[in-house]
């Protein structure tokens, strides 16, 4: 009767134990779930805020710069033949196509032209391709690029939806096919108007230090992060270091 009673005890807390440990999953488990619930909705939070700036800014930027929109369209028509805005597929965010817009900076066969002066080539990566004095960029191009005036237009891309303020630029098909697994992680967030190695030295980093600065930017973001990199810009763009 004593070792029966005594197996009934043993039993008995087994069970008691069995029981507390299941709470106390469970417990665990709800705590897990509000803390995912919680991460989630910060997440969603920032892409929300982030957007709204996006729409906010590019839509004032557009308003405000709409004289000097039409002195610039003007000038691109007197000064060489050919439609005032460069119209370019290049690939956003999940690797969707997109229409990418510009002023016109370059002369209308430069896409023609692009073949025969690949062997000049100034990128050390060969990925993209970057050539100091290019010469199918017209004289107004010139300073078009050195003052980032022909990047205006997308202020529209990021109105629409298809950029953003600040993230990696958008590459055209072409480098896109040329990226290693590494370099693709570039096309998991939308693409910026300005960005990391933009205002780090623009064009005279090499491609895979891009790519590097790139990746930083995506595991860090922020929105504190982005306002940084925006007010970074303005001196980038007086300075006109590396744009060509």
């Amino acid at each position: 009767m004593t070792d029966e009673k005594e197996k009934r005890e043993q039993l008995s807390k087994e069970i008691q134990q069995l029981l507390e440990e299941m709470s106390a999953r469970k417990e665990t488990g709800v705590r897990t779930k509000l803390r995912m619930a919680v991460w989630k909705s910060t997440i969603h939070f920032s892409y929300g805020v982030k957007r709204l700036l996006d729409i906010v800014l590019s839509l004032i930027a557009l308003i405000v710069l709409a004289p000097l929109f039409l002195v610039l369209a003007i000038l691109i028509k007197l000064t060489s033949p050919g439609p005032v805005f460069f119209v370019q597929a290049r690939v956003g965010q999940f690797g969707r196509s997109f229409s990418f817009y510009k002023f016109r900076s370059m002369y209308v066969d430069a896409e023609q032209r692009k073949a025969a002066l690949l062997s000049q080539n100034q990128s050390a990566d060969g990925v993209i391709f970057k050539m100091k004095n290019d010469p199918r960029v017209t004289p107004l191009g010139r300073i078009l690029r050195k003052t980032s005036m022909d990047e205006l237009p997308q202020f529209l891309n990021v109105l629409v939806g298809d950029m953003s303020l600040v993230g990696p630029r958008p590459p055209v098909p072409s480098e896109v096919v040329q990226y290693s697994l590494e370099a693709r992680k570039r096309l998991n967030v939308r693409p910026g108007l300005t960005c990391l190695w933009q205002v780090s030295g623009r064009s005279t980093i090499p491609f895979q230090q891009q790519v590097r600065l790139d990746k930083e930017y995506i595991s860090s973001r922020s929105l504190k992060q982005d306002l940084v990199i925006l007010l970074r810009t303005i001196p980038a763009i007086i300075s006109g270091r590396g744009a060509y």
